[in-house]
Parts: structure tokens; sequence; C-alpha cells
């Protein structure tokens, strides 16, 4: 008898979480949903999934895309009409495009229209074509500035160096960057890499050793011993939003544009990159860690904010936060107190990556991101 009470519990437990899972990957409508859509100029890829999605990065889906497509999607371009099918029972997605029919002796000419991208192109495009982090390998062999005419320190547009060895099978155009922090990884404390400062744009004029360099666009002052990055023009700007294949999970290390909390349309960077499965398109949960509080109305809890793991200082402006985390142990300890379930606060979708760090956009936001906040597979 008490075998079979276990057997049963058991079996309950496996048919709810595969329920679970069923409904978490089941497509679902927006209640006003269109059904048809046609694009205008300006509208984002984000924009129209979610015109008719409640999880827009379940837009492979209704497209019914294998892996292949994903990598190389169709181009959708304005003047398209994106229809709702629901004959099959599951909702699918379709792109009508205008035909124009020509009479005889009539030439065809292509129209001048650009597809749309996947999100804004003017909140992410200095992240897309500036080097952001260099590995530290990188770093100690990437060619740099030794000299410039007239024994000049500060350079400008214009202004023609020299450099370290280039080779002429590296290319002509080569970003300048200053290396800026060492990133650390909030958790373990390790070096992830070293944020590159983008200094501006320089094109190779002779190679040799020293190569000559022309400054072609400066957006601050170069210096001697600036370093070069070659420009890297396999960057995609058009990609497919959807969940990680596996389970991913990390914490928001900076906010960038000079504030202390994030909201929509801001740029962030995390701990994770193409080493943890990775990739541009992928889209994130951000949630909020639940807070302690005591079962007791009549007490409070030390931590009201939010509660993370206990963290070793990376360095010196970490210090507050750190000795603040470190009463998660003390909290958690405390049978007192009950921790409340995380909870979502948006969501994030990844522009571009490195090996261990990975920059994305916050696409949704019911309230300001902080630095340690958790991103995981939705």
């Amino acid at each position: 008898m008490f075998r079979h009470i276990i057997t049963l519990l058991v079996f309950c437990c496996l048919t709810c979480c595969l329920i679970t899972k069923a409904t978490a990957d089941e497509v679902q409508l927006q209640a006003n949903h269109p059904e048809r859509y046609v694009v205008v100029k300006g509208d984002t890829l984000w924009d129209i999934s979610a015109k008719f999605l409640k999880d827009p990065w379940q837009w492979p889906k209704v497209w019914k895309m294998n892996k292949a497509e994903i990598k190389n999607p169709n181009l959708i371009y304005p003047g398209d009409v994106v229809v709702l099918d629901m004959s099959s029972g599951q909702p699918q997605l379709s792109v009508l495009r205008e035909t124009v029919t020509l009479n005889p002796g009539v030439v065809e000419e292509p129209l001048e229209k650009e597809a749309i991208k996947t999100i804004a192109p003017n909140v992410i495009a200095p992240f897309l074509t500036q080097p952001l982090m260099i590995d530290q390998g990188d770093f100690q062999n990437n060619p740099r500035i030794i000299a410039g005419p007239e024994n000049r320190v500060v350079y400008a547009n214009g202004s023609k160096v020299y450099t370290t060895e280039i080779k002429s099978e590296d290319g002509l155009f080569w970003h300048v960057y200053r290396p800026g922090k060492i990133l650390v990884d909030p958790i373990t404390s390790e070096t992830l890499g070293i944020e590159a400062i983008y200094l501006g744009d320089a094109r190779v004029t002779k190679f040799g050793e020293p190569t000559s360099v022309e400054i072609v666009r400066t957006k601050e002052e170069m210096h001697k011993d600036d370093k070069l990055i070659k420009v890297d023009d396999k960057l995609l700007d058009r990609f497919v939003p959807r969940a990680p294949d596996s389970n991913i999970e990390g914490v928001v290390m900076n906010i960038y544009g000079g504030f202390g909390e994030a909201g929509l349309n801001r740029v962030i960077s995390i701990n994770r990159g193409t080493k943890d499965g990775l990739e541009v398109g992928h889209v994130l949960a951000i949630n909020r860690a639940g807070k302690y509080v005591s079962k007791d109305p009549n007490k409070k809890t030390t931590n009201e904010k939010f509660n993370m793991p206990a963290l070793k200082p990376a360095d010196t402006e970490n210090k507050t936060k750190t000795a603040t985390l470190t009463n998660d142990e003390k909290e958690k300890a405390n049978p007192d107190l009950v921790r409340l379930p995380d909870e979502r606060i948006g969501l994030l979708m990844i522009f571009r990556t490195f090996e261990r760090v990975s920059y994305g956009l916050i696409m949704q936001a019911s309230q300001p991101v902080n630095v340690l906040d958790v991103v995981k597979t939705p």
C-alpha cells in the first residue's frame, strides 16, 4: 500500500512537471492580436512579434523555422503584410508581398526598401560597430600606436601615425581603442576580459614595420600606446528573437549610458557568453530575487531590497553592496524568515556576444533593472 502511494505521488509530480512545461512551451496569442498587419517603416521584428504573441521570443515557432532559417532569416520589408493563420489549430504567421505585373517592354527596377531590423538600430548601433571587450591575450598582441608626426603626443582626425607591424592579410580598416576597466564576474570574481574605450577609426596607408596609418574618424583624442583592433564586418544586425535551447542563468554586470538603474531600451552587460551557449537573438528573463520577510508581522528583516548569494568583493566600489548581500546567508538560516518567490521584472535580448560576456537590450521592464539582478532562460 505504501509503495502504491509513493508511486502515485511520483506519477502526479511528473505529470505536473510535463503539464507545466507544455504550458510554458505553448504559443499564446495576444488578446487583441490582429489577423493581419501591414509593416511600416520604423517597425522592428520585436514590435511585430509583440503585436501577435504574448511571448515575442516564440517568433520561430509561429514561422515554423528550422535552425538554418534562424541563422539566415528571410527579410521583411515595409509594405509587407504579416498574416495570422489558425487553420491548423496552431498559430502560424506568413508574409504576403505585393507583386507588380509589368507591361511588355517595361524593365523591372528593384524598389529601394530597407528590411526592418530586429530591434531599434539607433539604440544599439554604437555597440554593434565599436569594440566593447577585449580578451587579455588579444590586448597583449594587438597593434599599437608607437609614434606620430613631429613628436606629437595627441592625434586627431587626419593625423598620420605609425604602429607596430600590421600584415596586409589583416586588412586596411581598424578601430582604435584604449583599454578600460577589467571586467570581473561579480559571483566568482574571475576576470572575464578588458572593456574597450572606443576612440575612433583608422586606415592603413602602408604596410610594413612600422605600419603607416591615417586616423579617419575621432571620437576621443588618441595617444601613443593606444591599441588597434580589426574592424569586424561579420557583426549581425538582423537576427531572430528566441529563447536559448538550454537553461542559462547569470547576473547583470554593468548598465551603460551613465545610469544607476536601467529601463526600457537600455543596454546592459551580463556575465554569460558564447561559452555558456548564448547567441545573438537569445531572449532572457530578468528576475528580481525574492526578499526575506518575517513570519511575525511585528518584526522587520534587515534586507528589504533584494537577496543574492554572498559575494566576494571584486573591488572597493562593491564593499557596501557585498556587505548587504552577505546578510542573505544569515537570513537563509533564520527559521523565523521566509523567502518570497523571485519576480520577473523584464526581458533582455542579446545582440552581441563574447566568450564570457554578452550585451543585451532591455525589451520589457516593469521595474528598474539593477546590477546583480538575475537573468535566465524564460
